[in-house]
C-alpha cells in the first residue's frame, strides 16, 4: 500500500494549527489565573496534592478544635509541621517523594491555614505540641516520626521533649527556638527598624518576604500572590501574637540531651534564622547530624524539594541499619 505524506506546505499548515492551539490554551490559562485567581490557585493546589498522593481531610478533636490536614501513603506515620505564616501545602511538593514510603500527615497548625483560629488560645510551642499529640491520637497514631520547618521545627522538638517515647525521629528544617545563636539578617533588621518583615499588611510585603526568605523562590503569578496575601493580612493580629509567643520560648534547655535520632537541615543562605544555630542544636542533641544545603535559603523543602527528600530518605534508611 502506498503511503502519502504531506508536502512542505501541508507540514507548515499542521505546525501553524498546533501553535495556534497552544496559543489559545496559554491565553486561556493566563486569563483564568488573572480573572479567577482564587479558583486558579485552588485548582493548582488540587493538582499538586494529587501528584503527591495527598488528600485533604479534616477532624474535630474532643475539645472542639478542628484540624484540616493532608494525608497520603502507607507505612510508618510521618507528621510534617509547617512554619510561621505558612500552611500545610508548603510540604506538598516534597511529600510527593515520601508518600511512596510512609503515611504522610501534614496538618495546618491551629491558628493557621484552614484549621481553627481560636482568638484566646495558648499558642506557645508546648501548647501546640500537646494539641498535635491529641490530633495524632485521634488518628490512631501513638508512635511517629516528625518533621518540622522553622516554627514547625520548634514545635516538633517540643513534642519530642514532652513525649520522647512516642517520637521515633526528628527532621528539622531551619528550625526556630535556638535564640542563643547569632542574630540573623531578619532579626538585625527588626531590631534596627522595629518592623517585622514576617508579618503581612499588604501584598508587596509578601512579595518581599518570598524574595528575602528564599535564595531561589519558585514563580508564583501575581494574582495568586494577591490571594495568599489577603489570607495573611486577615490573620495579621493573631500572627503577631503567635510570633511574640514563639520568640519568648527557647527550646535549648528542653532538648539538651534529647536522644531522639535527628536530622538537622539548614540553608546556607538563610536570612531568617542564622545557620549557626545548627551547630548549637548538634551539640545539644547527642544523636543528631547536620546537613547545610548550599545556595538555599530558609525553605529547603520549597527551594530544593528533591534533594531535601533524598537526604531525609538516606537518614531514615540509616535508622534501620
Amino acid at each position: 500500500m502506498e503511503h502519502k505524506y504531506p508536502g512542505k506546505g501541508g507540514l507548515m499548515r499542521i505546525v501553524k494549527i498546533i501553535l495556534a492551539a497552544l496559543a489559545v490554551i496559554i491565553i486561556g490559562v493566563v486569563g483564568f489565573v488573572y480573572l479567577a485567581p482564587e479558583n486558579a490557585g485552588g485548582l493548582l493546589l488540587k493538582v499538586q496534592r494529587a501528584q503527591a498522593g495527598l488528600d485533604r481531610k479534616e477532624i474535630q478533636l474532643a475539645d472542639g478544635l478542628r484540624y484540616v490536614y493532608l494525608e497520603g501513603g502507607k507505612g510508618d506515620p510521618l507528621m510534617l509541621l509547617h512554619g510561621f505564616g505558612a500552611n500545610k501545602d508548603n510540604f506538598a511538593h516534597v511529600a510527593g517523594y515520601l508518600t511512596t514510603r510512609y503515611r504522610v500527615i501534614i496538618p495546618d497548625h491551629i491558628g493557621f491555614g484552614e484549621s481553627a483560629h481560636p482568638v484566646d488560645a495558648d499558642y506557645s510551642p508546648s501548647a501546640q505540641a500537646k494539641r498535635l499529640r491529641a490530633f495524632a491520637h485521634a488518628l490512631g497514631i501513638t508512635s511517629l516520626h516528625i518533621g518540622g520547618h522553622s516554627m514547625g521545627g520548634h514545635i516538633a522538638m517540643t513534642y519530642a521533649a514532652l513525649y520522647p517515647e512516642e517520637v521515633k525521629s526528628l527532621w528539622l528544617l531551619d528550625p526556630a527556638g535556638v535564640w542563643s545563636a547569632p542574630k540573623s539578617v531578619a532579626q538585625t533588621n527588626m531590631d534596627a527598624t522595629g518592623h517585622n518583615g514576617l508579618l503581612i499588611k499588604k501584598t508587596d510585603d509578601l512579595v518581599k518576604l518570598f524574595q528575602f526568605a528564599m535564595s531561589s523562590p519558585p514563580y508564583i503569578p501575581r494574582p495568586i500572590l494577591n490571594v495568599l496575601a489577603r489570607q495573611r493580612i486577615k490573620n495579621y493580629t493573631l500572627e503577631q501574637r503567635i510570633f511574640n509567643e514563639i520568640m519568648t520560648d527557647s527550646v535549648e534547655q528542653r532538648v539538651t540531651g534529647l536522644a531522639t535520632p535527628t536530622l538537622i537541615v539548614w540553608g546556607s543562605e538563610d536570612r531568617i534564622i542564622n545557620v549557626e544555630a545548627s551547630k548549637i542544636l548538634n551539640k545539644l542533641m547527642p544523636r543528631s547530624q547536620v546537613i547545610v544545603m548550599q545556595h538555599v535559603g530558609h525553605l529547603p523543602m520549597l527551594e530544593a524539594p528533591k534533594q531535601s527528600a533524598q537526604d531525609y530518605l538516606k537518614f531514615r534508611a540509616s535508622l534501620d541499619r
